[in-house]
């Protein structure tokens, strides 16, 4: 992610149907706080990286994935991500960018675990990454207030060994 995206990373930090399911503030951004925030948490950040997802075969970005908090000394990270473009959710990139962003993590940056906190009301998200290999670690009890109602936030982590070990089921159920 560069500065060149903060115009359309701000449509997607101020679009409510996308960050309903992965911003617990839900605040509205204007685009200078957009810019400082990119700026500051995005770009210029020593302990993230950041990275927009685009379309297939098109140079059109429509999420953004991140490794935040990385923390070398103990090989750990927290990933999130959004995509951002509504008419590309549930059709797998998601899933991608995830399954890129761990080999990247583990292969590259050489990290043991990457974490992620997910909505528990986003059954579709707890479905993916527990289907990708991450195991719910523990859960804050009600700790979001969303549309009337008190929701808990699910704590999921994978390390390495398990990652890699996940990706052996998968090719070998592919037959690779």
């Amino acid at each position: 992610m560069s500065l060149g995206d903060v115009e359309l990373y701000h449509s997607w930090r101020n679009d409510i149907d996308v960050m309903n399911s992965t911003n617990p503030l839900l605040d509205v951004y204007s685009l200078e706080e957009t810019r400082e925030f990119v700026e500051e948490v995005i770009v210029n950040s020593r302990s993230s990286k950041s990275y927009m997802i685009e379309e297939k075969n098109r140079d059109n970005a429509i999420g953004i994935t991140s490794l935040v908090e990385i923390d070398l000394k103990n090989r750990n990270a927290e990933c999130i991500i959004d995509i951002g473009e509504k008419e590309f959710w549930g059709k797998g990139y998601g899933r991608e960018a995830l399954l890129l962003l761990l080999e990247y993590a583990f292969l590259e940056l050489n990290l043991h675990r990457i974490s992620l906190k997910v909505f528990a009301f986003n059954e579709r998200a707890v479905g993916l990454y527990s289907r990708i290999g991450f195991k719910r670690e523990g859960i804050s009890r009600q700790a979001l207030y969303r549309n009337g109602k008190w929701h808990d936030i699910v704590h999921m982590g994978i390390l390495k060994q398990e990652y890699f070990l996940k990706i052996g089921e998968r090719e070998k159920d592919d037959g690779t």
